[in-house]
């Protein structure tokens, strides 16, 4: 008999709630943090999730990009300097927030928060 003659071993596959309660909240957490592009989504295989924090890092950069357009670096090297700050600090609070949804939906998910929590 080989492995996928079983038909009840070839139908089960897992739904999105058991991967994610068996994914590590802080591997999803340090994913989102150290990179900052919602990698810790795609160890969560959390596509919509990934997709949309991947959008709005490029909408950051894309916005970035157009409103430093007409800044002469020589010119106004402090206003280079400023847009460099939020552009940072933006991607930055993108990552915290991302790092934070990833880590507390993974503890949702897992079986023992669920029975402490009914």
């Amino acid at each position: 008999m080989t492995p996928t003659s079983n038909p009840d071993q070839a139908s089960e596959v897992p739904s999105q709630e058991e991967i994610l309660a068996a994914s590590s909240p802080w591997v999803a957490v340090v994913l989102n943090l150290v990179p900052g592009l919602g990698t810790g989504y795609i160890y969560q295989r959390r596509w919509r999730a990934y997709w949309i924090s991947s959008g709005m890092a490029t909408a950051w950069f894309v916005a970035g990009g157009v409103l430093s357009q007409n800044v002469d670096e020589v010119l106004m090297p402090d206003l280079v300097q400023q847009n460099q700050l939020i552009g940072l600090g933006g991607l930055l609070l993108l990552a915290v927030v991302t790092a934070t949804e990833a880590g507390l939906a993974a503890r949702r998910a897992q079986p023992s928060s669920r029975q402490a929590n009914p």
